[in-house]
């Protein structure tokens, strides 16, 4: 493994998001979100600069990057305060599937507009019934002449309003075993059948949350993606950039937090100094950085592991990567909060919704148990509950 951390590239990279990202800043995506809006000028710009699909071929108006670069984006964005969680889902898993499984054709129609922010998508897989245990997702995939129908329910999926379409993880029967396996299919948003529901969400963020119905939903066989065999490799290709994107999430708004707890000791005079320099206000500061700093790393690794075609290895620091960057959020946003006082709660300093925010990375898209439990078994070879 290479001993440099980040080469020049990726510290420009993180430089140049980071300048647009401060000059969009955490007021501009909470108007977002008061106006029930999206944030399509930051969305738009990053995608002009080439932010959005940095990880995608460069044949297809990629950047020929990978995840570790688009890691860098969405935390630099999170840093400044305005996050854009729609790049979780659209160029990091989906992007990242239909890259490495897709058919040319499913190639051509939608990479380009993934790089380029034109066209977007969401991804379907967790259900009313299964929660983390992909193993009992129930919407199922039956041939029918050379079309699929797809029925079932899915819950807790991002931005279905906005994406042109959804990538839905199914289930269909293996012909050779008769076992149901793990296939994704892209569902174009207004096709006959796919129905969605809004979540009311106690969280107040920019992308809704939509409970989908899928009511025989005809597809064509080009709507599957990747060979229809290959169920859990395909699925994983996807999640593990899931879970380095949301650890990259959790960094940035982690640091987010700080920042504002720091700026904030070192001008604040209760007694003759700033309150950052008393102890007791400024250890908890440094140990939630070092938090940071130290997920940041795993993040890294989980990040090159991946790029490096090392699945096995990805998915254990992935899994490391987005538990370590959950903590380490909850933590920092919870000692910034603290650090400012009643301040902290009001709306000028923004910190007070983040409380909730940041417990999100600690459930989605995997609990911090399942975590473990993979950990428990995978790394630890100790022997399953269930």
């Amino acid at each position: 493994m290479s001993t440099v951390l980040e080469t020049d590239e990726h510290k420009d990279l993180r430089a140049a998001v980071s300048a647009l990202g401060r000059r969009y800043g955490r007021a501009y995506l909470a108007k977002v979100v008061a106006d029930g809006g999206h944030p399509d000028e930051l969305w738009s710009e990053a995608a002009k600069l080439g932010y959005l699909g940095v990880n995608l071929p460069e044949e297809y108006g990629g950047g020929g990057g990978g995840i570790a670069e688009l890691s860098i984006v969405l935390e630099e964005l999170g840093a400044a305060g305005c996050p854009l969680l729609m790049m979780v889902v659209s160029p990091a898993i989906c992007g990242t599937v239909i890259a490495r499984f897709g058919t040319p054709e499913q190639k051509r129609t939608w990479l380009p507009g993934l790089a380029d922010g034109s066209r977007t998508m969401a991804f379907g897989i967790t259900e009313p019934d299964a929660g983390s245990n992909s193993h009992r997702i129930t919407t199922t995939a039956r041939r029918d002449g050379s079309d699929w129908l797809l029925t079932g329910r899915k819950v807790f999926i991002s931005g279905v309003d906005i994406a042109d379409a959804t990538l839905i993880v199914g289930r269909a029967e293996d012909a050779r075993t008769g076992r149901l396996k793990p296939c994704l299919f892209i569902v174009p948003r207004d096709t006959e059948g796919f129905g969605r529901r809004v979540i009311d969400m106690e969280l107040h963020s920019a992308e809704k949350q939509f409970e989908l119905t899928l009511d025989d939903v005809r597809l064509p066989a080009e709507a599957l993606v990747g060979d229809e065999d290959a169920g859990l490799l395909q699925l994983f290709a996807g999640l593990n950039p899931e879970r380095i994107m949301t650890a990259a999430f959790a960094i940035g708004m982690g640091r987010y937090a700080l920042s504002t707890a720091i700026a904030y000791a070192r001008e604040r005079t209760v007694w003759k100094e700033p309150i950052g320099a008393h102890q007791a206000v400024a250890h908890p500061l440094a140990q939630a950085h070092i938090d940071l700093e130290l997920a940041r790393l795993m993040m890294q690794k989980a990040a090159l592991l991946y790029d490096a075609g090392d699945d096995v290895g990805a998915g254990e620091a992935a899994n490391m990567a987005k538990y370590a960057a959950a903590e380490a959020c909850v933590k920092a946003v919870d000692q910034s909060v603290h650090t400012l006082g009643g301040n902290g709660l009001t709306g000028e300093f923004g910190l007070a919704s983040l409380i909730t925010a940041s417990r999100v990375a600690r459930i989605a898209p995997v609990s911090r148990e399942m975590i473990l439990n993979y950990v428990s078994h995978q790394t630890l070879g100790l022997p399953k509950s269930y």
